[in-house]
């Protein structure tokens, strides 16, 4: 079995003192057993970006050492510099690489927070999956304001306190830490100096003003060019490719090119495959293909294609991933597809008197998906630890007590996942509703298949539901659950009945 990896991308408030970055780098390189893999340094941004892996205690250890330092060398209120920040050590993710899950990611995160703000002193907010707050899981809504509203609010509104340590802050301003799936920083120049060109197309292609699926961007001037800033969150649902493309078209329109791009650390190999796939056009391409991966993978059988794994996994004779699984990967399809009409719809002219309802769709749609998507692993953990449970001894009445007692907990646990999925699926069809309704109509089919998908889930996890009341000794609670499952049911066949009816006459068909 391959070692735990995990990687860890801290971002530091200062790249003009050459002398207190690498006081900083010294920091992380003195714990055994890390690994220094890059450092991005952007005078303009005045902000230094570090990339290293290691197994987790010692990545955690290096994350605290490099923050602990960062803290007695950079002073925010001094600080200037063209990225947004909270602190010294501004932000500090965890990504698992290998051997690790995001569960021992998350709680590797929590961990590091609470000895940070004890032992340091320092406001630490948790983001994206270690997030405690829903409003907290987005970088950009942590750190809105940045740091100098932040010592206006924090200890004030008790929206802005933090996770863990004092709410107040000192020169070291306040750390997010968190644990994310591995992310592509790249930046594009336009060939020109007007910022307001670069906001303008920033706003354009970021998922949260209606653009690409999973990308942050922020227009800035940087070395005297137009920069377009980004972060993309899964280049599985959009590459760099279709970013480009984009960023190319939304500058034409404002009459201005594109000068160059560039990399910010470090960026899975797939991602550059998937953009010289689709530049080449290559037909039924698969990563086998590259002699790179089949040498290292040691044979054809051992290179899988990671948009096929989920499936594989559900494929093989192992009890989990399982149903309960495939309802949540089913509800997660499906509010891609409802976010897909959505995106589909906005920016079209013969649709503005709906574009407000069309974004708040993508907002609700991309958040179920994120749910969703958590769920497929959670589903397939519940089943795991109700196996463990049966599987406690039960040679004397207190073991066999202990061990019923842990059956009915997993089991309890176990019940909760698919009726949240279902609780979702039926939220997806109130939103696939919407679409078929108010939607482009030539989406109108893909919001459909959405709607089926979503209903397929709700299925799908009612089975589940049910199977692990029928083992509840607490027949109180399974008829809750029951209860709420019923109604689930009845509303998913009214939205079903709604959305037929749509179809019929916007389409002609169903």
């Amino acid at each position: 079995m391959p070692n735990p990896i995990i990687e860890c991308i801290p971002n530091f408030s200062e790249a003009r003192r050459k002398d207190v970055v690498e006081k900083i780098l010294t920091a992380i390189t003195s714990v055994p057993g890390v690994t220094l893999l890059d450092q991005h340094s952007d005078s303009d941004h005045n902000r230094t970006v570090v990339t290293f892996i290691g197994p987790p205690e010692a990545v955690e250890e290096a994350a605290f050492r490099s923050i602990q330092k960062a803290a007695e060398l950079i002073d925010t209120n001094e600080h200037r510099g063209s990225h947004p920040r909270l602190g010294a050590a501004d932000v500090v993710p965890f990504v698992p690489i290998s051997a690790v899950t995001m569960d021992e990611c998350v709680t590797l995160a929590r961990r590091l927070g609470k000895r940070v703000g004890k032992e340091l002193g320092i406001p630490v907010y948790l983001y994206e999956q270690a997030a405690l707050r829903p409003d907290r899981v987005n970088l950009e809504d942590v750190r809105r304001g940045q740091y100098e509203a932040l010592k206006d609010e924090i200890g004030v509104k008790p929206e802005r306190n933090p996770d863990f340590g004092p709410a107040r802050l000192g020169p070291a301003g306040a750390t997010i830490i968190g644990a994310r799936a591995p992310l592509i920083a790249y930046n594009v120049y336009l060939d020109s100096k007007d910022i307001e060109v670069a906001k303008a197309i920033a706003k354009a292609i970021r998922q949260s003003s209606g653009g690409l699926a999973a990308v942050k961007a922020l227009g800035m001037l940087v070395d005297g060019k137009a920069q377009v800033s980004m972060n993309l969150t899964d280049f599985r649902q959009t590459s760099i490719h279709t970013v480009m493309d984009a960023i190319r078209k939304e500058a034409a329109r404002h009459n201005v090119t594109i000068a160059r791009s560039e990399l910010v650390g470090l960026l899975p190999q797939e991602a550059l495959t998937d953009v010289a796939v689709r530049h080449l056009q290559l037909e039924g391409f698969g990563l086998e293909q590259i002699l790179e991966q089949r040498m290292q993978a040691g044979g054809p059988e051992e290179c899988p294609d990671p948009r096929t794994r989920f499936l594989d996994e559900l494929a093989a004779g192992t009890p989990a991933p399982g149903g309960g699984s495939a309802a949540a990967y089913s509800g997660a399809m499906a509010a891609a597809l409802v976010a897909m009409v959505a995106r589909l719809t906005i920016g079209k002219k013969n649709y503005a008197l709906v574009e407000p309802q069309m974004k708040q769709i993508l907002k609700q749609a991309e958040g179920i998906r994120r749910i969703l998507t958590r769920a497929v692993e959670e589903d397939a953990k519940a089943f795991e630890t109700v196996m463990a449970a049966f599987k406690l001894p039960k040679t004397t009445a207190r073991q066999d007590t202990t061990r019923n007692k842990a059956i009915e907990k997993a089991t309890l646990a176990a019940t909760k996942v698919p009726l949240n999925v279902a609780e979702q699926a039926v939220r997806l069809l109130e939103l696939a509703e919407k679409c078929v309704t108010l939607g482009n109509l030539n989406a109108i089919t893909d919001g459909a298949s959405g709607a089926a998908l979503a209903h397929a889930s709700l299925l799908a996890a009612g089975y589940n539901v049910r199977i692990n009341v029928a083992n509840l000794n607490d027949r109180d609670a399974g008829d809750r659950f029951l209860i709420r499952l019923q109604v689930l049911e009845e509303q998913a066949g009214e939205l079903d009945g709604k959305i037929r009816a749509a179809i019929r006459e916007r389409a002609g068909i169903g």
